[in-house]
């Protein structure tokens, strides 16, 4: 059977892909963010996942406003990213599992989860940088994938509540898939920002602390608040949180913080790092 051996958590705003690109890992801006995952790569080392399942929001590269799904999934042999416009190098695809990503879908539409089923799928950088800083060697390693996305872009968006159940069903349905998988589940983006309006610039630094410290141990604290809630804590891209909710909501065991780290500002952007080990 398929087990979960972990959840980890990141932002993957388009400033960091270009930072990678251009190998900047020891500039004086870049370094406290960059240093804060070695140790997460070391338990990964350690455990081996043979598939990702990568939770994030789509910016426009496979749904627009006019057509903007509130999940889909994806179920293709490989993921190929392109430029969205931030002048990101094109790199390596990421190698798909449909077997395992029909299993998902077949499981959570029986959950009553509606889902867009993407047999052709372009992932973006909400997609390719969490893939990179976790495995900067994916395509060496041939590590599989299953792209996630939840709308986060074009209200309405789904509910905290909705998301972490979503994450509820996701685990029950990884965990039933047969064959002898390790998974692990990425909840990308955040913590708090915003990037417009006359809020432009904020951050909330004690409301991610607080974040980043009752998801491991008491995730149900966000479940009654309303995505305007969230939008007036951590910013209006700030609600891009219900994506680690989904992730949390996977977990089914005994969650044990590995390592994490909290760096503010990259890019405008208040950035949590989290490495959850998930025990049976």
């Amino acid at each position: 059977m398929a087990r979960i051996v972990g959840g980890l958590t990141t932002s993957h705003i388009p400033a960091i892909g270009n930072a990678i690109a251009r190998k900047m890992f020891e500039d004086p801006y870049w370094k406290p963010f960059f240093d804060g995952y070695p140790p997460v790569r070391d338990w990964l080392d350690e455990v081996k996942p043979d598939v990702a399942v990568v939770i994030y929001n789509d910016h426009g590269l496979n749904f627009f406003l006019d057509k903007q799904p509130t999940f889909a999934i994806g179920a293709a042999p490989e993921y190929k990213n392109a430029d969205e416009g931030w002048g990101i190098p094109t790199i390596a695809p990421f190698k798909g599992d449909p077997a395992f990503s029909w299993h998902l879908i077949d499981n959570l539409v029986h959950d009553d989860f509606d889902l867009v089923t993407c047999q052709e799928m372009l992932v973006d950088h909400g997609f390719a940088v969490p893939m990179q800083l976790f495995w900067p060697n994916y395509a060496d390693i041939g590590i599989k994938t299953v792209p996630l996305v939840i709308n986060t872009v074009q209200h309405p968006l789904p509910s905290p509540r909705r998301c972490y159940n979503l994450g509820k069903s996701l685990g029950k349905a990884i965990e039933s898939y047969p064959e002898d998988l390790k998974v692990v589940i990425l909840g990308t983006g955040g913590l708090s920002h915003q990037l417009d309006g006359q809020r432009a610039g904020f951050i909330n630094k004690a409301f991610d602390q607080m974040c980043m410290e009752k998801i491991v141990d008491d995730p149900e604290h966000f479940l009654d608040m309303s995505i305007r809630d969230l939008v007036l804590e951590a910013g209006a891209q700030g609600a891009e949180f219900i994506l680690w909710l989904a992730m949390r909501g996977a977990l089914t065991g005994k969650v044990t913080t590995r390592h994490s780290n909290y760096h503010i500002p990259i890019s405008n952007t208040a950035s949590g790092l989290l490495c959850l080990e998930n025990a049976a």
